[in-house]
């Protein structure tokens, strides 16, 4: 008489090349971009070990050794490794989610120190010259789009709008907004882009492609560094400083938070911290 065969439940195994296409299918090409190094060091420091073999000491090692880096850094490769392993668990590829265990480095928000004055601003734009450049950054200031929203506009874009116009922008999570002008930018945009095409890319290259995040940042530093701007500016330092600069002015939360395409307020109330107008310390003396 033959023994009966017991059948026991097989270990989920799971390829890195199988998973990894699935955890970045709909994201955004920016953050996949930024994404997908991280992964590939990841994997060489645990030489490529099954994701559901991988340990919190693993985890904490890979952690130490970028003790020297900014913790704001630190804390993005980190929670990259975490996104992905919450999508393994999730979807049901590895049993357990040892990502949660691990505690990230604290950050002290540093916000404030990436503001400039708006006179500064002017100055970059101002002395900024060439004039596609100069349109750039002109538009990034006035309607605080991403340097990856900034890449992916092209003419057709473009709306008139009553007396200025409107740029459409595709941002996070495939979400569209429609951002007005200011009738300077509007007017500065129209003249530069005369006889262009809808299909093509406002922002292009000498050989007509798009300008890509890497080609825009460095324009902003440029500008930076010769306006004599005493920081190191970013493409997204620009988009702080639109937010900013709103709320000085009196901008409405709720309207820069919907400008900006922030899905949650509490997002754009980081700007409320930067340079409030008062504070507790107005009622006492020392």
């Amino acid at each position: 008489m033959s023994k009966a065969v017991v059948l026991r439940p097989r270990k989920p195994t799971v390829d890195w090349d199988r998973i990894i296409p699935l955890w970045l299918h709909g994201r955004p090409e920016s953050t996949c971009d930024v994404y997908r190094p991280i992964v590939v060091d990841f994997r060489q420091f645990i030489e490529s070990k099954p994701i559901g073999a991988i340990t919190l000491k693993d985890l904490q090692d890979y952690q130490d050794q970028f003790a020297e880096q900014k913790p704001a850094t630190i804390k993005r490769k980190l929670a990259t490794i975490k996104s992905l392993l919450a999508f393994a668990h999730k979807t049901g590829m590895i049993p357990f989610n040892v990502g949660v265990a691990l505690r990230a480095p604290k950050i002290i928000d540093d916000l404030a120190e990436r503001i400039i004055t708006p006179e500064e601003m002017q100055r970059m734009i101002h002395l900024e010259p060439v004039l596609r450049d100069q349109i750039l950054l002109r538009v990034m200031y006035i309607s605080g789009i991403r340097a990856s929203e900034a890449s992916g506009l092209h003419w057709r874009d473009v709306q008139p709008r009553e007396k200025s116009g409107q740029i459409t922008v595709l941002g996070k999570g495939g979400k569209t907004r429609a951002i007005r002008l200011s009738k300077s930018v509007w007017d500065a945009l129209q003249k530069f882009g005369e006889g262009a095409e809808p299909h093509e890319p406002v922002f292009r290259t000498a050989t007509g492609e798009p300008m890509t995040r890497f080609h825009i940042t460095m324009v902003v530093k440029r500008s930076g560094r010769r306006a004599g701007i005493p920081i190191n500016i970013s493409a997204h330092g620009l988009r702080h400083n639109h937010a900013t600069h709103a709320m000085d002015n009196g901008a409405p939360l709720a309207l820069i938070q919907a400008t900006l395409g922030h899905a949650d307020l509490s997002v754009t109330s980081r700007y409320l911290h930067v340079r409030p107008d008062e504070s507790s310390s107005s009622y006492i003396s020392s």
